[in-house]
């Protein structure tokens, strides 16, 4: 419910909609890119102009706006900002809320050894650990469900070593990934994968054999 995304934040980040509405988190899982991505690509070709994970998200999440013709789908993608600069929704705060994954953060460790450094929190899923990606989210302004449960995410990294071992790799040592292994994973990015979005963005074009013209 956007109840449960709003009561946590500040008003300034609170999606205009009535407490009781019902929205869904859309996770992408690591067989996204053999699945969605590559196919998407080959079809869509002469298409792409932007980010071909962004264009591919939108294309399938507008399909499922499609499914409901008597329905208002607002879509909020995660990459979209508001004219402040700001994001239009605050993907990890909505994955933990909806019981997706769990946001760990700084107030999640007890005994922080950080001082004054900045330290950005990360969710973790418990199947896929860091594997995965918060894409959008999908608001049926006209669908109120007063009576649905809040689903309690699942705590994976439960140890307070764990915890700031996870916030140290993934604030300190993000590029090389292990943060993304902090627990036992089902599935991970294929090395096609993990080289694709190693890569900078504007030569991702190349490895998805998409000339710089198409760009």
């Amino acid at each position: 419910k956007v109840g449960w995304y709003n009561a946590v934040l500040q008003p300034a980040f609170h999606l205009p909609y009535p407490d009781d509405t019902l929205a869904f988190v859309v996770l992408s899982t690591p067989s996204m890119f053999d699945k969605a991505l590559k196919p998407f690509v080959n079809k869509e070709r002469l298409k792409i102009i932007r980010d071909p994970v962004d264009q591919c998200v939108s294309h399938h999440l507008s399909r499922v706006k499609e499914k409901f013709p008597d329905q208002r789908v607002d879509i909020m993608f995660d990459y979209e900002l508001l004219p402040s600069r700001k994001p239009k929704f605050l993907a990890q705060t909505a994955a933990h809320v909806a019981g997706a994954a769990y946001y760990y953060q700084r107030k999640d460790v007890k005994l922080d050894p950080w001082g004054k450094k900045k330290i950005f929190g990360v969710c973790i899923h418990p199947k896929y650990g860091g594997w995965f990606a918060i894409r959008g989210l999908l608001l049926f302004p006209a669908i109120q469900v007063p009576f649905l449960e809040q689903p309690a995410p699942v705590d994976c990294v439960s140890t307070e070593e764990k915890r700031i071992e996870l916030l140290e790799q993934f604030n300190f040592h993000w590029q090389d990934g292990r943060y993304r292994d902090i627990i036992e994973v089902k599935e991970r990015y294929s090395e096609e994968q993990k080289a694709y979005f190693a890569t900078p963005p504007a030569e991702r074009f190349r490895l998805l054999g998409l000339s710089q013209e198409t760009q």
